[in-house]
Parts: structure tokens; C-alpha cells; sequence
């Protein structure tokens, strides 16, 4: 006796996502899942919103001398609010700038000039070298005049490290100690987590900004960061440039080959 055929009916199914009336039945019945909401509005309100506030902070970083050149791009209006956004916070950091120079100090002095001091703030010491040699110490040493002279509302001090520590180790040299609230709060030995003797002064920004020394928004350090951005585009412009005019006259070469 042949066994029974199988009376059920298949269901098709097709993607279930796919906006069809079979899966709108479906869907009413608890069959499928109601369709995921789609992302793409989310996507583009994000995008809408990252272009407009690029648009707002498209003056961050600028001094006042950048702003006189785009009086003919850029509303009146606009530039005159942010020319006196950039006056007083200039007016604020000269108000706070009391320092201005490296304090070269010594043992005796140290309590008093670094660790109570680092309670109005944080204070950087640089520990260098004794010997002349020590490239990555005449490098910060350098950086740290740098410094000094645009942060003059922070405290940067210099000691030769044997000096501060008897017996400190020459391979340890530089060193950068950041103190705060009376305590050790960073730590760096050599410039080798930094860009060794390639270390500039974004790389000084960026520890200031990591220890509080100075803001995230601080108009030094957008406009260090800009400047940077900006000359690495013309340097990718202009080596793209140097390449195509090469590659142009390689071609012209070889068909000179063939004539």
C-alpha cells in the first residue's frame, strides 16, 4: 500500500525584509518579524549634522590675522563675533600668562617651585642630559623655550637630572615629569614613546592637553593642529603634482620610442 502523500502546503517565504504584500500578510499573521526600521535616516541626520557643525567651528583655530584674510569669503556679521571671541580670550590668557620662560632650578628650590607650586597647577620639569651628545635632550630643552614662551599660564621648569637625582641614569635622559596638586601625575623617560628626536610641539600640545594643563578647544593648540593639516595636504598636493608631471613624461618618452 503506497504511503500517503504529504497534504501540507509550503508557505513561500521571500527575503523578509523586502517591502512585498506577501510579506505584509505575513508579517500581520506573526510569521515573519516586522522589518527592522531602515538606517538611513539616521545615517543622513548624522552626516547633516557633522557638516553643520563643521560649518559653525569652520573658523576654530584661527588667529586674528587669519580672520582680515577672509573678510571677502565670509559674512561680516560672522568674522566681527569671532574677532571678539579671539580678543578676549587673548585678553583671558594674558591675564593668566605670569610665567613666559623655563625656570631653570635647583635641589633646594624644587620643593617650593615644582610640588607646592603644582598646587595653582600643573607644572612640567625636564630632567637633561649632562652630556652635550643627548640629541633627544637638546631637542625637548628647545621645545620646552618653545613652550614656555606661547603656554605662559603654565610652569615649565628645567634641572640637569644627576642633579635632581644623584645617580640618575644617562639612557633616561630626557625626562619629563608632570606634577599636579603636589604629586607625580605623568611620567615620560627619553622621547621614545613620543617621535624621539622628530618630538615637535603637537606633541607638547598633546601632553598638555592629556595632564589639564590647557583645553581640548585651546586656540593654540587648534591652530598648531590646523596649520599642521593644512601643510600636509599641500605636501600631498604638491608630491601628487611632482608624480603626475612625472608619470606624464615617462609616457611622452615612450612614445617617442615608437615614432
Amino acid at each position: 500500500m503506497a504511503a500517503p502523500k504529504d497534504q501540507r502546503i509550503a508557505v513561500p517565504v521571500d527575503d523578509p525584509n523586502a517591502d512585498t504584500e506577501w510579506n505584509d500578510i505575513l508579517r500581520k499573521h506573526g510569521i515573519i518579524p516586522e522589518k527592522p526600521p531602515s538606517p538611513t535616516p539616521l545615517i543622513e541626520e548624522a552626516i547633516l549634522e557633522a557638516r553643520r557643525l563643521a560649518h559653525e567651528n569652520r573658523l576654530e583655530g584661527k588667529d586674528l590675522s587669519d580672520l582680515s584674510d577672509l573678510e571677502d569669503e565670509e559674512d561680516e556679521a560672522f568674522l566681527e563675533q569671532y574677532r571678539q571671541q579671539r580678543l578676549r580670550e587673548l585678553s583671558a590668557l594674558q591675564k593668566k600668562s605670569v610665567h613666559g620662560s623655563v625656570y631653570p632650578i635647583s635641589k633646594p628650590e624644587y620643593s617650593r617651585e615644582v610640588t607646592e607650586a603644582s598646587q595653582q597647577g600643573p607644572v612640567l620639569v625636564n630632567l637633561t642630559s649632562a652630556q652635550g651628545s643627548n640629541v633627544e635632550s637638546r631637542v625637548l630643552s628647545q621645545l620646552w623655550r618653545q613652550a614656555a614662551q606661547e603656554y605662559g599660564d603654565v610652569k615649565f621648569c628645567e634641572m640637569r637630572a644627576d642633579k635632581a637625582i644623584e645617580g640618575y641614569p644617562e639612557r633616561n635622559c630626557p625626562t619629563i615629569l608632570v606634577y599636579n596638586k603636589g604629586d607625580i601625575v605623568k611620567q615620560i623617560v627619553t622621547l621614545a614613546t613620543m617621535h624621539g628626536v622628530k618630538t615637535s610641539m603637537l606633541d607638547i600640545d598633546n601632553l598638555l592637553v592629556e595632564v589639564g594643563a590647557v583645553k581640548e578647544n585651546d586656540m593654540r593648540v587648534l591652530k598648531r593642529r590646523r596649520d599642521a593639516e593644512e601643510a600636509e595636504e599641500e605636501g600631498n598636493t604638491s608630491r601628487g603634482g611632482i608624480k603626475s608631471s612625472s608619470d606624464r613624461a615617462k609616457r611622452e618618452d615612450d612614445d617617442d620610442d615608437w615614432d
